[in-house]
Formats: structure tokens, sequence, C-alpha cells
């Protein structure tokens, strides 16, 4: 038996649950009368009826005490499907590694979220690339080429990277005018090849770039920390960390910044591109981007 016609059975549905025709009548914005053709017209589709009807109101017949039940489930159903749907509309969820969010990204999402009341902006930390497929994340910022398929890729702006180190250290040490200065220096990550391709591009033989190995400490945020404590030499971005180098908690010693092939991306997938709330997001990273 196909399925009746859904009219007919959110009618039934309300009226069984009220046990009033008049009820469901209101419930659902038309008249009485509707409700009892669309009673008539589904007894008519089953071939029984679903209503006993007496002097002082209805009764479910047997068949309409065993349908009642599971069409409101499945009503339910629909409703708290639709429920979901409408909350994660009004819901942007963001997720970016930690120190694009410590250093940047957190500094600017209040101003967003307070120009867009009616959204819940969540913001989610990770330094694992989400999988939009298996997640409830909206947007995410990465770093890279851009080259992403099936996701649109906005570039924010240039990752560009120079070292840094806290002040005592620099007076411990300095000073340092060259970048060759920094090579007996104990490097924060030093194994990370982002190290050597700097120190290429600002003219040193990586060649003699060989210092023993130091733990990795897995993002900017960390190793930013470690250099304040005077643990030693951080290969950061300076635009994440201008409070720092205002206030002197850290120091940049050289002018030069290098990129090294990796930027900063608004990624979401294609289906998402039109998405208000997406697109909202998009021009306000971008006028934050551009300002800095």
């Amino acid at each position: 038996m196909s399925l009746p016609p859904l009219p007919a059975l959110r009618v039934f549905e309300a009226a069984a649950r009220h046990l009033s025709f008049t009820a469901a009548a209101a419930e659902l914005g038309i008249t009485q009368a509707a409700v009892s053709h669309q009673i008539k017209l589904l007894e008519g589709i089953l071939g029984a009826p679903l209503f006993l009807r007496q002097p002082r109101g209805i009764a479910l017949t047997v068949l309409g005490a065993r349908l009642a039940r599971p069409t409101t489930l499945a009503f339910d159903q629909l409703r708290d499907a639709f429920a979901e749907e409408a909350r994660l509309a009004r819901t942007l969820t963001i997720s970016t590694f930690s120190s694009v969010a410590a250093n940047w990204l957190a500094q600017r999402i209040g101003r967003f979220q307070m120009a867009h009341p009616d959204l819940a902006v969540r913001l989610d930390t990770s330094d694992q690339v989400v999988d939009f497929a298996r997640s409830e994340v909206d947007v995410a910022i990465r770093h890279g080429s851009g080259a992403w398929p099936g996701l649109v890729a906005v570039k924010l702006f240039e990752m560009v990277y120079s070292p840094m180190l806290s002040p005592q250290r620099l007076a411990d040490w300095g000073p340092l005018e060259r970048p060759e200065q920094i090579i007996p220096l104990p490097w924060l990550d030093n194994m990370d090849p982002a190290w050597h391709a700097w120190l290429t591009q600002a003219g040193v033989d990586r060649g003699v770039c060989d210092t023993p190995p130091r733990p990795s400490l897995g993002s900017q945020v960390h190793e930013a920390r470690a250099a304040m404590a005077g643990e030693g030499v951080a290969l950061l971005s300076p635009r994440f960390f201008r409070f720092e180098l205002a206030t002197g908690l850290l120091v940049q010693p050289f002018e030069q910044v290098f990129g090294l092939g990796t930027d900063c991306w608004l990624v979401y997938p294609e289906a998402r591109r039109n998405r208000p709330a997406i697109r909202q997001l998009r021009q306000f990273l971008l006028a934050e981007a551009a300002a800095g």
C-alpha cells in the first residue's frame, strides 16, 4: 500500500492526539469541516473507520488506535529533524588551528557575533584537518596552498615568519644583526623544515644548520610561550604576535620575513557557497585580514 496523502495523515495525527476535531482544526489553522473531510478521505483509503463519533466527542477505533502511535512518532521525528536543521542554520561552527584561534581569530570573532546576534558562533579549535562530511563544522581556516578538491578556498592572508625570542635572551645572546647568528642558538622545534626554508631564503647556507634535536611543541602558541620563557628562538608569524612584540614580551631581531609556501585560507564545501551566514563571515574575515 502506498503512503496516504500527507495532509490527511497530518490531520489524523492531530485529531488522534487531541481526540477532538475542533482542537485539531485550531492547531492546524483549518476549519472543522476540513478536518472531517481529510479524515473521511483517509478512512476511504483504508476501507475502515478511524474514529467512533459519539455524542460527547470522538474515540479511536481499534484501527485508529493502532495507527495513531506510529503516526505521532513519525511526525515527532519530522518535527525534531526540521527543528535540528533550523538550529544548525542558526549555528556557525568554525574550525581552525590553535595558533590562528588564539592569536588572530579570538580577538575578532566577538565583533562578528555582536553584528549577527541571530547566529550562534562556535569556535572549534583543533590542529587536525576537519572532514566536513563527518562533522558539524561549517567552515574552517587552514594553512596550505588553497588546493582542496570540492572546497571553496578564500585566501585571507599570506603566512610569513621571522625568528623571535625573549628580550632577556636577546640580551644574553645578542646583539643579533644577521640571520646566520642564530645558527648556534637553541631553536624551538628545530626539526621543523620551516627553519631551513626560512634560513635558505635569508641567504644562510642550510648545510650548516644542523643542531641537536629539540622537542616539537606542535603550535606557534606553545612555541611563543616557550620563547617568552627564555627556552630558545621560535619561528613565528608577526601577524599573530603583534601584542607580544608591542609590549616587549617578544623581540623580532630581523626585519626579514619570508613565506614558506602556505597561506591562511577560509574553506568550506562548494554546496555551502551561498549560505547567508558563510557569506557574512567571509566578508567579515576578508575585511579583518585586509586591516591587518
